[in-house]
């Protein structure tokens, strides 16, 4: 069995919790996941199973949806509720205000990693060297927020938010910095990520529904074949190779075929109606970059 399953991970739990939990459901050791969520998060998480661990880059580097909730008068060390709260302010924000500074946050822009981040520094996560206290030299990255939408007022101080954006977008680093351009302390205190790609909440499984299926002999049903996963790549049918052309291929070689992409154009491919894997145009001609069949060179 191997594909991709749409986890809802709980709040609560790790992202790593989450792959040791399913490895053992399926009973499986090649199991990896495809974007951190952080442990007082909840959302989708897609899980790769088996071969389809190779998919983590063309999985990850997706558009992401979360339902953020940002809470006004506090700031506090990790940027959400989780943490220890550093700095306080009992300005008001109302819900014209920020909606009104919204938009300066929508687009291309720089945003600091979190202190408190898994991004790792000298091979040591950061949030692993501010527990112990050690100076971090933070690092800045390049996103993108395609909508950031005031949703609903939630309470005196919180408000929920709609934000949709690139990978690697920190939503709490988000929440921190409309709370200084308000002139005030904000932090994220709740997170639900709706979408990663072309994963959706509606779609996901719970731990409990995947032991529920296992215990039915159903649990191949919650596992999308792979290229089902890869449905946001075009596809590509290749049919009347030669034998030579053939051989060349499954061996990892280009061959003259895909004129019709564009170079550096990644797409799912089928050979003779079978799926083979992620193909390639480049400049010598058509290749497979990530087989999927037990006839490539790298084949299982």
């Amino acid at each position: 069995m191997e594909g991709v399953v749409n986890v809802l991970k709980p709040p609560g739990m790790t992202s790593s919790d989450v792959v040791t939990d399913v490895r053992h459901i399926f009973s499986m050791k090649r199991v990896g996941h495809t974007g951190t969520l952080d442990p007082g998060a909840a959302g989708v998480l897609p899980v790769c199973l088996g071969r389809a661990t190779r998919l983590f880059d063309y999985l990850t580097d997706k558009e992401k949806e979360y339902f953020a909730e940002i809470r006004f008068g506090a700031e506090t060390d990790t940027q959400d509720s989780y943490g220890t709260v550093v700095r306080r302010c009992g300005a008001r924000v109302s819900e014209a205000a920020l909606g009104g500074i919204l938009p300066r946050f929508t687009g291309e822009q720089m945003q600091t990693v979190p202190l408190y981040a898994a991004v790792r520094v000298n091979g040591t996560p950061m949030y692993k060297l501010a527990r112990a206290g050690e100076t971090v030299e933070q690092k800045e990255r390049r996103i993108t927020v395609r909508a950031l939408e005031l949703l609903r007022q939630t309470g005196d101080d919180s408000f929920l938010l709609r934000v949709v954006c690139s990978r690697g977008t920190y939503v709490r680093a988000l929440c921190s910095d409309i709370g200084n351009a308000l002139g005030t302390f904000a932090h994220l205190s709740f997170l639900l990520r709706t979408r990663s790609g072309a994963f959706s909440v509606e779609n996901a499984f719970t731990l409990e529904e995947l032991r529920a299926l296992k215990e039915e002999n159903l649990l191949s049903s919650a596992v999308l074949p792979v290229d089902e996963a890869l449905s946001g790549f075009p596809s590509l049918s290749l049919a009347g190779l030669s034998e030579r052309e053939r051989r060349l291929l499954l061996n990892g070689a280009c061959v003259e075929r895909g004129e019709e992409l564009c170079f550096g154009e990644t797409v799912r491919t089928y050979l003779d109606g079978q799926f083979i894997g992620l193909g390639t145009r480049a400049e010598e001609g058509f290749h497979i970059s990530v087989f999927f069949t037990t006839e490539g060179p790298d084949g299982e």
